[in-house]
């Protein structure tokens, strides 16, 4: 028996499906069937109505439904099953997000109901920045003592300010030489590492001893987002060359795991050792305001991201973001040969209140 279509919706809805359709002599043949009128299929089991979409819900699905067709001589005769299947609403679907980009991006950033707060500046403009908040802007008091230095006692403050004077800084400066604002970039990789290290370890800590940490988790991984923030300002002034993205990734990756080896050796030693960097970021910066206020490095406008995060002034220069940095890394040196100082005597940590907030 034929099957045979009297209405074109019906004819177009099944020749989708790619079933053959008889209709007085003339046919409608799926792609998979040879377009020969010798190969017309001679009987028919109707299906039934056309196949839904069996899901519901955002949930895309597919109906199976089988029809089996016969096949003449010159087709190998026999009978085989069909399947079909039905995609319109995934299809409906992707269409629908296709159409409204727009529409598409705000679903997506209220995923699970979550809303983003809308902030704004003092003056009523909009907020752009994702990374850190209006309450999260770190003004810094400038006035603190640049040029403290630590004097080393104990073999292991002796090792770590050899380390760090006699090797680490010598390589540095004779690869970036005068560029200090990509000596900078590369300086605030690794500047980062201690602070999130050290912050890291001692929240493991605090989980697997029941203690609280006095407060020197927030100081550490506050200080190692302080350094990150850092980066993202230079970044704005100096873009790095393809071999010194590649040597950040090298000695961050060797940086990284050999001080977090140091620290579950020796906490103070890893301290001490981070002071001393902290120290030698001091001097940089030094040096860097140096070259900018003898003109050798022009004073270009202060990046936006680093007015409002330091809360400058909207006219601030270069020169304003090095001395601003510099007091960073100076409370950072305190913060380490402080954190040295307490484990030097015997101390845990928690056992003294941290820092937290001093910038």
């Amino acid at each position: 028996m034929s099957l045979i279509c009297r209405s074109s919706s019906s004819r177009r809805a099944w020749q989708r499906l790619g079933v053959l359709i008889v209709d007085r002599g003339r046919s409608s043949i799926a792609p998979h069937v040879a377009p020969s009128s010798k190969l017309l299929a001679r009987n028919w089991v109707e299906p039934g109505p056309p196949p839904r979409h069996s899901g519901h819900g955002d949930r895309s699905g597919f109906l199976l439904t089988g029809r089996q067709i016969s096949y003449g001589p010159l087709a190998g005769g026999g009978t085989r099953w069909h399947r079909s299947y039905s995609s319109e609403a995934s299809s409906a679907r992707r269409d629908e997000e296709a159409q409204n980009d727009d529409k598409h991006e705000l679903v997506r950033s209220q995923y699970w109901g979550i809303v983003p707060k809308k902030f704004t500046r003092d003056d009523g403009s909009p907020w752009p920045w994702n990374c850190f908040r209006p309450t999260e802007t770190h003004p810094t008091d400038v006035t603190i003592d640049v040029d403290k230095h630590y004097k080393p006692t104990s073999f292991g403050d002796k090792f770590a300010h050899i380390l760090v004077g006699k090797i680490l800084t010598p390589m540095s400066e004779a690869f970036f030489q005068e560029r200090w604002g990509c000596h900078a970039v590369l300086l605030e990789t690794v500047a980062a590492i201690p602070g999130m290290v050290g912050g890291m370890l001692l929240h493991l800590r605090s989980l697997r001893r029941f203690e609280h940490s006095g407060g020197w988790i927030k100081a550490l991984l506050e200080e190692a987002e302080n350094e990150r923030m850092h980066l993202m300002t230079f970044m704005e002034i100096c873009e790095p060359r393809w071999y010194e993205r590649a040597l950040v990734i090298v000695v961050q990756g060797v940086f990284f795991n050999a001080y977090m080896a140091l620290y579950l050796l020796s906490p103070q030693l890893a301290h001490r050792l981070a002071g001393y960097l902290e120290e030698v970021a001091v001097h940089s910066y030094t040096r860097y305001l140096a070259a900018v206020d003898r003109g050798e490095i022009e004073n270009v406008p202060a990046p936006a991201i680093a007015i409002d995060y330091w809360r400058l002034p909207p006219d601030a220069r270069l020169r304003d973001v090095i001395i601003v940095v510099r007091a960073d890394e100076a409370h950072h040196r305190d913060v380490q040969h402080f954190a040295a100082d307490i484990r030097k005597q015997g101390k845990q940590l928690h056992e003294h209140p941290a820092p937290v907030g001093y910038q």
